[in-house]
Formats: structure tokens, sequence, C-alpha cells
């Protein structure tokens, strides 16, 4: 009896005070008290690299278009998740608001995704920027949210194209040919390869490709010039093939749980100026690439580019990867492939 009647006083007592609150802001609605909520933002990229310094452009407009309402913290390095799996794992808990992840690990969620990664697909950078700003690639974004895996796609980041670079110069075809080529663990991937001659090695992380390339385990690998650059890859394998056979983005994304709980107004500034963030982020893409590729031709690089038949030539040599893995996306392909 005791517990009931203390149970009504404490809510009347909490009713006088929602009235007591309500009644003195009406009497002084000058007096607007803020209370920021802080949320935090994974990246496993470095601090400065392209992506992280998006990350703090973002928190940076958020703050700013909030009035400081939201505040976001952004943790670089994996500081906050060991890999972009574990990031998505947390969100999708509500344990993380925001994380920056290549579009290959949303692609479990939103098998779409696949369509726009496959080898010798785009014609160029701008190409691929078409497709991903069009209506192609905004119902990605869509589709991820409407997926019901608790993620919502914010926008886009650059993350170059994947070249190979190896120990002899390549200008065709025919010069793959027997090449032992470490790349990601991938079917697409691996068939890529095979259908050039090469051979697919999986298995390997990035930091171990030069001592696999110095015990002749495998003859090159292929990756982004940044990468490429800063693992100093350039020093065993000094030919960099521009051959450009994929551009895989990076995609933003952020917790459904975490959005839910924050004002609608809040949200939609939120989807609003993370889109804004992706110039910003291809800007300082471009720059890192001419840093990196100047970097490593002052240490002995030789980058190569493919003449226009030999690029024909390789695109030809996917015809079997696309039979293969390609078939259900037919028409996003070509959609993609009819993008001018």
């Amino acid at each position: 009896m005791k517990n009931k009647l203390f149970i009504k006083l404490n809510i009347l007592s909490c009713l006088f005070i929602s009235l007591f609150s309500i009644s003195c802001s009406k009497k002084n609605e000058a007096v607007i008290v803020k209370h920021p909520v802080t949320l935090r933002l994974s990246d496993n990229h470095a601090k400065g690299y392209p992506t992280t310094m998006a990350d703090e452009e973002f928190g940076r407009l958020v703050e700013q278009e909030t009035e400081g309402r939201i505040k976001i913290e952004v943790r670089a390095g994996g500081a906050l998740a060991e890999n972009e799996g574990d990031a998505i794992e947390a969100l999708k808990h509500g344990d993380l608001a925001f994380t920056r992840v290549s579009a290959s690990s949303v692609s479990s969620y939103v098998s779409k995704i696949n369509a726009i990664q496959f080898p010798y697909l785009y014609k160029s950078s701008d190409h691929m920027w078409k497709v991903l700003n069009g209506s192609i690639g905004q119902s990605i974004l869509e589709e991820i949210e409407k997926s019901g895996s608790g993620l919502v796609g914010l926008c886009y980041y650059d993350a170059g194209s994947r070249n190979f670079y190896v120990t002899k110069p390549v200008n065709s075809v025919k010069d793959m040919k027997g090449l032992r080529i470490r790349v990601l663990n991938s079917p697409i991937m691996l068939d890529m390869c095979e259908a050039l001659g090469a051979k697919g090695v999986t298995g390997l992380s990035m930091t171990q490709v030069r001592g696999a390339i110095e015990r002749n385990e495998i003859d090159g690998a292929e990756n982004n010039f940044p990468t490429y650059q800063s693992n100093g890859d350039y020093s065993i394998a000094p030919y960099f093939i521009l051959d450009q056979h994929t551009r895989v983005p990076e995609i933003l994304i952020a917790s459904k749980k975490v959005l839910d709980r924050l004002d609608p107004a809040d949200v939609e500034i939120i989807k609003r100026v993370a889109k804004q963030t992706q110039e910003y982020e291809i800007q300082k893409w471009h720059e890192r690439e001419e840093y990196s590729e100047r970097i490593a031709k002052e240490n002995g690089c030789t980058v190569i580019k493919l003449s226009s038949d030999a690029y024909s030539d390789f695109q030809a040599a996917m015809t079997p990867v696309y039979e293969k893995h390609g078939s259900q996306y037919t028409s996003i392909i070509n959609s993609i492939r009819s993008t001018n």
C-alpha cells in the first residue's frame, strides 16, 4: 500500500514539475536551453586520409547546421571497430551512429551493389559519378534503408580505381599470362585474373604483399595509387598498369536506430549535409592520388597506360566473367554502360 502511494506521489510530482517547466518556458521563450547530443563515427582509414577528412567535414557541417544540437565525434584508424564488418554490426544495434565502409561491405544487404563493381565497367571516373549520382546509384542508397538491415545509406565517397602493379611491364592481355596477382577474396576478382590468363592469389593482407613478392610467391597485386604508394610496394613491383579494372566506391552509412532517436528535422539535416561532403571528398581524393603518383614515380615507378586497343582487349576478355556472375544484373549493367 505504501509503495502504491509512493508511486502516485512520484507521478504527481513529475506532473507538477512538467507543468511548471511549460509555464516558465512560455513566460520566457527567449531563453533556449540546448542539450548537445554527441554521436560517434568510425572509419578504419587513418586520420588525414580523404575519407576521414570528409568525415570531419561532415561532423563540422552537422554541428553548424543543427546549431550545436548534434556533435559528431570522428574516430579514425579503426579505433572504434577493428574492421568494416564490426562497424556495420555496431550500427545495426545502435551502438554506433555512423561509419564509412567500402560498398562491397554492404552488398550482402543490397545485392544490386554487386552490379556497380564489375571489372572494366566504367569508361572513366566521371562516368562512375554520373551513375552513382543518377537513378542507379541513388536507388541503391534508398534500398539500403529499405532492406531491413538497420542501415541508412547517406552518400558515396571516392576510392579511385584499382590497377595492377607487377614486377614486369604489361602492355597487353598476353603480357598477363602466368602472372600471380594478389587480389581481394572475391570470386569475381579471381575469375577476372583467370580470364586474363593470370592467377589470382588470396589470403594475403596488403601489408604482406611486398614480402610475398620478395619471396617470389607472387608477381604483383592490384589496388589504388595511395595504397600502392603508402605501402611502399613501388620498391619491389615498379610497373603500375593503369588499366582501371574496377572502381568500388565507399559509402557513408548511418544507424537507423540512432537516427530514429533524433528529431526528424535534424535527420533531414544529416542526410542533406552528408551529400554536400561528397564533392569535398572527391577533391581530397584527387589531391591524394596525384601526390601518391608523384612520390611513386620519384622512387622508380613506371606508370603504363594501356592503348585504347589494349584496353578493349582487356574488356573483351571479361565476357565469361559477366556471363558467370552478371546474368542477374544484366539490365543494371546495360544501364550503366549506356549512361553518358
